[in-house]
């Protein structure tokens, strides 16, 4: 007797933003933060939203022509920080991983699925963001924009996702916390997740893969993520 062949899957892989999708909800932790440092609670969230020459060097270390040092340097003064060392690690020490989406991402690969990471970066030395949230191993590919010279929404960075992953777009579903994000990848065929800290969302991703559940679940239950700061994008 044969044996019953398994179902084909509907994707061939899995592309995942970092912060607010494979991370929680790195609001609280930052506030935390900043009213441990004698700051106002929102000052991290609206230096790095709203002031122009915070933006603009962040902008310049997401796409790696500033180090993370230098940022630190230069970002401390405007936020009112004494001390610049690690200031991107120490500000986001707190942050924890989103434990559903971890435990989604493994069981796709144990599934057989590529599992590839597409993150607007901000910097790996000396804090390494996927280090500290030991993420690295997940993936198969990692396309990060500091690498690569540029960032999303550009549609570059999108094909060469596809590239290093020997994929056609329709092979692949993307999962992104910021709305801007995801029509590029539409544009190449690629199905998109919205990941808007609705509760279910990993859940409703492992639907859509085909993949065994996941059990764990995490809730974003802060709505900072609507505004871009380091990582979010």
């Amino acid at each position: 007797m044969t044996r019953p062949r398994e179902p084909e899957l509907p994707f061939a892989a899995l592309i995942l933003d970092f912060v607010g999708v494979l991370t929680a909800n790195a609001g609280p932790a930052h506030r935390a933060w900043c009213l441990a440092q004698g700051l106002d609670a929102g000052a991290w969230r609206h230096t790095l939203g709203h002031d122009p020459e915070a933006s603009q060097l962040y902008t310049e270390l997401e796409a790696g022509r500033l180090s993370q040092a230098e940022w630190n340097r230069r970002v401390a003064p405007i936020l009112g920080v004494p001390q610049h060392e690690n200031l991107m690690g120490r500000a986001w020490s707190g942050v924890r991983a989103a434990d559903d989406m971890i435990a989604l991402a493994r069981s796709a690969r144990q599934a057989g699925l590529a599992v590839a990471l597409l993150s607007n970066s901000f910097g790996l030395d000396p804090y390494d963001p996927y280090e500290a949230l030991g993420v690295w191993e997940l993936f198969d590919v990692a396309v990060i924009s500091e690498r690569e010279g540029i960032a999303k929404p550009d549609p570059a960075i999108y094909q060469l996702t596809l590239d290093r992953l020997g994929l056609p777009g329709k092979a692949c579903l993307f999962v992104d916390d910021h709305p801007r994000n995801l029509p590029p990848a539409e544009a190449l065929g690629i199905t998109t997740v919205l990941a808007d800290g609705t509760p279910g969302t990993a859940a409703r991703i492992t639907t859509l893969l085909g993949v065994p559940a996941t059990t764990r679940a995490v809730v974003n239950t802060d709505d900072s993520q609507a505004v871009p700061v380091p990582g979010a994008k």
